[in-house]
Protein backbone atom coordinates (compact mmCIF):
# COMPACT_ATOMS: atom_id res chain seq x y z
CA UNK A 1 0.00 0.00 0.00
CA UNK A 2 1.11 3.68 -0.41
CA UNK A 3 1.07 5.80 2.18
CA UNK A 4 -2.15 7.38 1.16
CA UNK A 5 -3.72 3.89 1.30
CA UNK A 6 -2.22 3.01 4.73
CA UNK A 7 -3.13 6.20 6.12
CA UNK A 8 -6.75 5.95 5.28
CA UNK A 9 -6.82 2.17 6.86
CA UNK A 10 -5.42 2.99 9.69
CA UNK A 11 -7.84 5.90 10.33
CA UNK A 12 -10.62 3.50 10.08
CA UNK A 13 -9.35 0.99 12.29
CA UNK A 14 -8.62 3.07 15.15
CA UNK A 15 -11.66 5.07 15.16
CA UNK A 16 -13.71 1.70 14.97
CA UNK A 17 -12.00 0.12 17.54
CA UNK A 18 -10.78 2.52 20.45
CA UNK A 19 -8.77 1.30 23.37
CA UNK A 20 -8.08 -1.71 21.32
CA UNK A 21 -3.97 -2.28 22.03
CA UNK A 22 -2.44 -4.19 18.74
CA UNK A 23 0.67 -4.39 17.87
CA UNK A 24 3.13 -2.88 14.98
CA UNK A 25 3.23 -6.63 13.42
CA UNK A 26 -0.08 -6.97 12.67
CA UNK A 27 -0.22 -3.76 10.47
CA UNK A 28 3.22 -4.18 8.94
CA UNK A 29 2.01 -7.81 7.62
CA UNK A 30 -1.62 -6.78 6.61
CA UNK A 31 0.09 -3.44 4.54
CA UNK A 32 3.38 -5.09 3.65
CA UNK A 33 5.06 -2.40 4.82
CA UNK A 34 8.18 -1.97 6.85
CA UNK A 35 8.03 -1.05 10.80
CA UNK A 36 9.68 1.86 10.28
CA UNK A 37 6.84 3.10 7.78
CA UNK A 38 3.91 2.08 10.36
CA UNK A 39 5.94 4.03 12.75
CA UNK A 40 5.79 7.14 10.55
CA UNK A 41 2.09 6.92 9.61
CA UNK A 42 1.14 6.41 13.61
CA UNK A 43 3.51 9.54 14.11
CA UNK A 44 1.40 11.34 11.35
CA UNK A 45 -2.08 10.56 12.52
CA UNK A 46 -1.01 11.03 16.33
CA UNK A 47 -0.41 14.77 15.72
CA UNK A 48 -3.38 14.92 13.29
CA UNK A 49 -5.80 13.79 16.58
CA UNK A 50 -4.04 15.83 18.29
CA UNK A 51 -3.94 18.91 16.84
CA UNK A 52 -8.23 18.22 16.02
CA UNK A 53 -8.67 17.90 19.37
CA UNK A 54 -10.18 14.22 18.70
CA UNK A 55 -8.19 11.76 20.74
CA UNK A 56 -4.42 10.74 20.60
CA UNK A 57 -2.19 7.13 20.15
CA UNK A 58 -1.08 5.84 22.73
CA UNK A 59 2.23 3.66 21.60
CA UNK A 60 3.91 1.62 23.73
CA UNK A 61 7.63 0.72 22.65
CA UNK A 62 9.03 -3.16 23.24
CA UNK A 63 8.61 -6.56 22.13
CA UNK A 64 5.22 -6.13 23.47
CA UNK A 65 4.78 -3.13 22.65
CA UNK A 66 1.84 -1.71 20.54
CA UNK A 67 -0.52 1.55 19.69
CA UNK A 68 -4.14 2.04 21.01
CA UNK A 69 -6.49 5.30 20.23
CA UNK A 70 -7.53 6.94 22.99
CA UNK A 71 -10.55 9.11 22.17
CA UNK A 72 -11.23 12.51 23.46
CA UNK A 73 -12.80 15.98 22.78
CA UNK A 74 -10.67 19.26 23.24
CA UNK A 75 -11.88 21.68 26.18
CA UNK A 76 -12.96 24.32 23.10
CA UNK A 77 -14.72 21.46 21.41
CA UNK A 78 -16.45 20.07 24.48
CA UNK A 79 -17.79 23.94 25.22
CA UNK A 80 -18.56 24.39 21.60
CA UNK A 81 -21.18 21.27 21.44
CA UNK A 82 -22.99 22.03 24.82
CA UNK A 83 -23.52 25.44 24.12
CA UNK A 84 -24.97 24.18 20.68
CA UNK A 85 -27.04 21.89 22.79
CA UNK A 86 -28.42 24.50 25.25
CA UNK A 87 -29.22 26.84 22.41
CA UNK A 88 -31.10 24.05 20.51
CA UNK A 89 -32.97 23.06 23.95
CA UNK A 90 -33.83 26.98 24.64
CA UNK A 91 -36.51 26.49 22.30
CA UNK A 92 -39.92 27.81 23.04
CA UNK A 93 -41.57 25.01 20.22
CA UNK A 94 -40.02 22.36 22.75
CA UNK A 95 -42.48 23.48 26.04
CA UNK A 96 -45.05 20.81 27.37
CA UNK A 97 -48.06 21.27 29.14
CA UNK A 98 -47.21 21.19 32.79
CA UNK A 99 -43.63 22.67 32.47
CA UNK A 100 -42.02 19.98 30.63
CA UNK A 101 -39.39 20.16 28.26
CA UNK A 102 -39.42 17.86 24.66
CA UNK A 103 -36.08 16.56 24.76
CA UNK A 104 -36.56 12.88 23.17
CA UNK A 105 -35.89 14.69 19.65
CA UNK A 106 -32.10 14.83 21.16
CA UNK A 107 -31.69 10.92 21.91
CA UNK A 108 -32.99 10.17 17.93
CA UNK A 109 -29.96 11.48 16.17
CA UNK A 110 -27.18 9.60 16.48
CA UNK A 111 -24.12 12.48 15.46
CA UNK A 112 -25.77 14.25 18.55
CA UNK A 113 -25.58 10.79 20.87
CA UNK A 114 -22.63 9.96 19.23
CA UNK A 115 -20.70 13.65 20.57
CA UNK A 116 -22.30 13.00 23.75
CA UNK A 117 -20.47 9.50 23.85
CA UNK A 118 -17.31 11.08 23.11
CA UNK A 119 -17.72 13.79 25.43
CA UNK A 120 -18.27 11.47 28.34
CA UNK A 121 -15.57 8.91 26.97
CA UNK A 122 -13.35 12.04 27.18
CA UNK A 123 -14.29 12.78 30.79
CA UNK A 124 -14.04 9.22 31.75
CA UNK A 125 -10.53 8.02 29.97
CA UNK A 126 -8.24 7.80 33.52
CA UNK A 127 -11.23 6.32 35.65
CA UNK A 128 -10.05 2.65 34.32
CA UNK A 129 -14.08 1.40 32.96
CA UNK A 130 -15.06 -2.19 32.71
CA UNK A 131 -18.34 -1.66 31.57
CA UNK A 132 -21.09 1.16 31.25
CA UNK A 133 -24.36 0.78 32.89
CA UNK A 134 -27.83 2.27 32.34
CA UNK A 135 -31.30 1.65 33.02
CA UNK A 136 -34.39 1.23 30.27
CA UNK A 137 -34.88 2.88 28.29
CA UNK A 138 -34.33 6.44 27.19
CA UNK A 139 -30.71 5.90 28.48
CA UNK A 140 -29.90 3.10 26.27
CA UNK A 141 -28.42 5.11 22.98
CA UNK A 142 -26.46 7.24 25.48
CA UNK A 143 -24.82 4.01 26.97
CA UNK A 144 -23.84 2.53 24.07
CA UNK A 145 -22.56 5.74 22.40
CA UNK A 146 -20.47 6.23 26.00
CA UNK A 147 -19.60 2.31 25.35
CA UNK A 148 -18.53 2.68 22.21
CA UNK A 149 -15.71 5.24 22.74
CA UNK A 150 -14.11 3.47 25.60
CA UNK A 151 -14.30 0.71 24.28
CA UNK A 152 -16.06 -1.48 26.35
CA UNK A 153 -19.40 -3.43 26.80
CA UNK A 154 -23.22 -1.89 28.05
CA UNK A 155 -25.21 -3.80 30.37
CA UNK A 156 -28.55 -2.47 30.80
CA UNK A 157 -30.98 -2.70 34.41
CA UNK A 158 -35.03 -2.72 33.59
CA UNK A 159 -37.66 -2.58 35.85
CA UNK A 160 -38.94 -6.11 35.20
CA UNK A 161 -37.12 -9.29 34.58
CA UNK A 162 -36.54 -10.76 31.58
CA UNK A 163 -36.55 -15.17 31.08
CA UNK A 164 -34.01 -14.80 28.00
CA UNK A 165 -31.71 -12.96 30.78
CA UNK A 166 -31.55 -16.08 33.43
CA UNK A 167 -31.40 -15.08 36.86
CA UNK A 168 -31.49 -11.72 38.37
CA UNK A 169 -30.77 -9.41 41.05
CA UNK A 170 -33.36 -7.01 41.87
CA UNK A 171 -33.96 -3.81 44.81
CA UNK A 172 -36.29 -1.72 45.37
CA UNK A 173 -35.62 1.63 45.36
CA UNK A 174 -37.30 5.69 45.53
CA UNK A 175 -38.13 7.34 42.15
CA UNK A 176 -36.69 11.06 42.30
CA UNK A 177 -39.14 12.09 39.69
CA UNK A 178 -42.43 9.98 40.84
CA UNK A 179 -41.15 9.49 44.97
CA UNK A 180 -42.65 6.29 44.55
CA UNK A 181 -41.15 2.98 45.11
CA UNK A 182 -39.84 0.96 41.92
CA UNK A 183 -38.16 -2.05 41.07
CA UNK A 184 -35.05 -2.20 39.75
CA UNK A 185 -33.07 -5.82 38.23
CA UNK A 186 -30.20 -6.88 36.31
CA UNK A 187 -29.12 -10.13 35.25
CA UNK A 188 -26.34 -12.46 37.37
CA UNK A 189 -24.45 -13.19 35.02
CA UNK A 190 -23.81 -9.18 33.96
CA UNK A 191 -21.52 -8.02 36.03
CA UNK A 192 -17.85 -9.83 37.87
CA UNK A 193 -16.62 -9.01 41.49
CA UNK A 194 -14.68 -5.47 41.38
CA UNK A 195 -15.80 -4.36 37.75
CA UNK A 196 -15.39 -0.54 37.80
CA UNK A 197 -18.79 1.01 35.86
CA UNK A 198 -19.80 4.12 34.60
CA UNK A 199 -23.42 4.82 34.73
CA UNK A 200 -25.18 6.84 32.19
CA UNK A 201 -28.28 8.35 32.34
CA UNK A 202 -30.33 10.67 30.74
CA UNK A 203 -31.75 13.12 33.45
CA UNK A 204 -31.63 13.69 36.72
CA UNK A 205 -34.00 15.11 39.10
CA UNK A 206 -32.99 14.15 42.98
CA UNK A 207 -31.06 11.22 42.03
CA UNK A 208 -33.00 8.68 43.15
CA UNK A 209 -32.73 6.33 39.77
CA UNK A 210 -28.97 6.80 39.85
CA UNK A 211 -29.04 5.89 43.74
CA UNK A 212 -30.62 2.81 42.71
CA UNK A 213 -28.34 1.62 40.11
CA UNK A 214 -25.44 2.19 42.95
CA UNK A 215 -26.99 0.00 45.48
CA UNK A 216 -27.61 -2.29 42.47
CA UNK A 217 -23.62 -2.74 42.02
CA UNK A 218 -23.38 -3.34 45.50
CA UNK A 219 -25.11 -6.41 44.93
CA UNK A 220 -22.25 -7.23 42.69
CA UNK A 221 -19.37 -5.63 44.40
CA UNK A 222 -19.00 -3.71 41.71
CA UNK A 223 -17.49 -0.20 41.67
CA UNK A 224 -19.77 2.55 40.40
CA UNK A 225 -16.32 4.87 39.14
CA UNK A 226 -18.29 7.44 36.79
CA UNK A 227 -21.62 9.04 36.55
CA UNK A 228 -22.69 10.84 33.53
CA UNK A 229 -25.93 12.30 32.95
CA UNK A 230 -26.81 14.47 30.10
CA UNK A 231 -29.66 16.66 31.90
CA UNK A 232 -29.91 17.71 35.16
CA UNK A 233 -32.89 19.46 36.68
CA UNK A 234 -31.63 23.14 38.66
CA UNK A 235 -35.02 22.76 40.72
CA UNK A 236 -33.97 19.99 42.71
CA UNK A 237 -30.22 20.67 44.05
CA UNK A 238 -31.38 21.21 47.44
CA UNK A 239 -33.01 17.51 47.83
CA UNK A 240 -30.56 15.99 45.20
CA UNK A 241 -28.73 12.55 46.84
CA UNK A 242 -26.60 11.84 44.34
CA UNK A 243 -23.14 14.42 44.28
CA UNK A 244 -20.41 12.82 42.50
CA UNK A 245 -21.73 13.04 38.85
CA UNK A 246 -20.74 14.53 35.83
CA UNK A 247 -23.90 16.61 33.75
CA UNK A 248 -23.45 18.31 30.40
CA UNK A 249 -26.46 20.21 30.61
CA UNK A 250 -28.80 22.06 33.37
CA UNK A 251 -32.38 22.91 33.03
CA UNK A 252 -32.78 26.24 35.17
CA UNK A 253 -36.20 26.97 34.59
CA UNK A 254 -39.08 26.17 32.01
CA UNK A 255 -42.24 28.19 32.12
CA UNK A 256 -44.93 27.10 29.34
CA UNK A 257 -47.11 30.04 30.79
CA UNK A 258 -44.23 32.81 29.68
CA UNK A 259 -43.15 30.51 27.20
CA UNK A 260 -39.46 31.03 29.20
CA UNK A 261 -36.89 27.95 28.75
CA UNK A 262 -33.43 28.52 30.28
CA UNK A 263 -30.96 26.12 29.87
CA UNK A 264 -27.17 26.49 30.79
CA UNK A 265 -24.04 24.21 30.92
CA UNK A 266 -23.51 21.32 33.26
CA UNK A 267 -21.03 21.31 35.61
CA UNK A 268 -18.49 19.39 33.05
CA UNK A 269 -17.35 23.07 32.54
CA UNK A 270 -16.31 23.81 35.44
CA UNK A 271 -14.43 20.58 35.90
CA UNK A 272 -12.55 21.08 33.20
CA UNK A 273 -11.21 24.47 34.04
Amino acid sequence: MRRSQRLVVLTQFFLENPYTHIQLSSFVSRMEASKTSISEDLGILNDVFTAEGTGYLDITAGAQGGVKYIPSMSHDNIHDFIGGLCKQLEDPSRLLTGGYLYMSDILGYPHTVQQIGRTFASEFADRDIDLVMTVATKGIPLAYAVGQYLGVPVVIARRDPIVTEGSSVSINYISGATRKIQTMVLPKRSLTIGSNVCIVDDFMKAGGTITGMINLLKEFDANPSAIGVLAEADDEEDERIVEDYTSLIKIMDVDDRQGRISVQPGNIIQQNK
